[in-house]
């Protein structure tokens, strides 16, 4: 089989300048066909930019974009086999669900009773059986967000794009909405090109994900290499906590000059009078602060040098708040601290 058939969006060298303002500088990227791929950054790093560009909404300043092979330059929007789910829905506040999800099948001329059968296989899909007859404003956020997924689903694009499509929602329905969002893509089968800002989003969802930082992509990979083994200064902080090491310290205890990074969980609270496990390497210090955060505990552990280290640790039977002001030793596996990209 042709290797570009696997590939359902291809960026090759693409920039888009706003001014003097690159939003996306020479982005090279490969989304293959039926995965779940996200874009994660800050505001402002280039993500939704990117989305963007392969809806049609923008057209790249420099670059090539191809969809399944086919370069896209000039291509407009509707002639595109992409569909988008925003962040506000965009629904029709006049139609109710049933016309709503049924637009785009209604512009394509489709008979009535074709129509009418396929938004019920959709809603069913969503889980909103019975709603065809209600109007958006008598909707929750969350089944709003089924809405407009369904009626982008029911034209079967190859690519559907989602912009930040969980954001108005709250926590909980957030959390529900990434687990229904992941076993509806497993379905239906096709690209989801998802953009968030949110790490715990990204992480849960995806398949890959590539990280963004002023308009270029710092990291591409699954979701436990990013958090495990991040690449950059950049990633290491924006996915998650990283403590850091350098300087003598890192010369100290990974034997060598560099920047690195450990997780706050890869990280043991000892009382000081515990011994560290064999080869595990370890650090004194006093805990300044401890963070009950529910199911685990933060310890905040001033060093005699100023600097700090964070552990987090499950909670357990002893009381942890009993431990501030207390000396401790901190203790990591060698294999845990990754070396970051100078």
């Amino acid at each position: 089989m042709d290797v570009s058939s696997q590939i359902a969006v291809r960026f090759q060298g693409v920039s888009r300048a706003f001014g003097e303002v690159r939003a996306v500088d020479a982005v090279d990227l490969e989304i293959h066909d039926g995965e779940f791929f996200s874009m994660l950054g800050p505001s402002g790093s280039g993500k939704t930019t990117c989305l963007r560009l392969i809806a049609g909404f923008e057209q790249p300043s420099a670059g090539s974009i191809q969809l399944y092979g086919e370069e896209v330059a000039g291509v407009p929007p509707f002639l595109r086999d992409v569909n988008t789910v925003f962040q506000d829905y965009a629904l029709f506040p006049h139609m109710n669900v049933g016309d709503n999800v049924g637009y785009g099948l209604m512009v394509k001329r489709t008979p009535a009773a074709q129509r009418r059968e396929q938004v019920r296989e959709m809603l069913e899909m969503v889980q909103l059986t019975g709603f065809e007859a209600r109007k958006p404003s008598q909707l929750s956020g969350g089944q709003r967000q089924r809405v407009a997924l369904a009626r982008a689903l029911i034209n079967h694009p190859r690519v559907l794009l989602l912009d930040e499509p969980l954001g108005a929602l709250d926590l909980k329905l957030r959390q529900q909405m990434q687990i229904e969002l992941k076993t509806i893509q497993h379905r239906v089968g096709i690209t989801f090109i998802f953009v968030t800002h949110d790490q715990e989003e990204a992480l849960t969802m995806s398949d890959r994900i590539a990280v963004f930082n002023r308009g270029k992509i710092e990291q591409i990979g699954a979701p436990a290499e990013i958090y495990e083994r991040p690449r950059t200064l950049f990633v290491a902080g924006f996915v998650g906590t990283s403590n850091l090491l350098s300087g003598e310290r890192a010369r100290r205890l990974m034997g060598r000059d560099g920047l690195f990074a450990i997780r706050p969980e890869k990280i043991s609270v000892l009382l000081a009078n515990q011994p560290p496990p064999e080869g595990a390497l370890c650090e004194q210090g006093t805990v300044r602060d401890v963070v009950y955060l529910g199911a685990s505990t933060r310890y905040v552990v001033a060093l005699p040098d100023g600097a700090e280290l964070i552990a987090v640790a499950q909670n357990s039977a002893r009381n942890a708040a009993a431990l501030r002001d207390h000396p401790v030793s901190l203790t990591w596996s060698r294999e845990d601290a990754v070396l970051l990209e100078s």
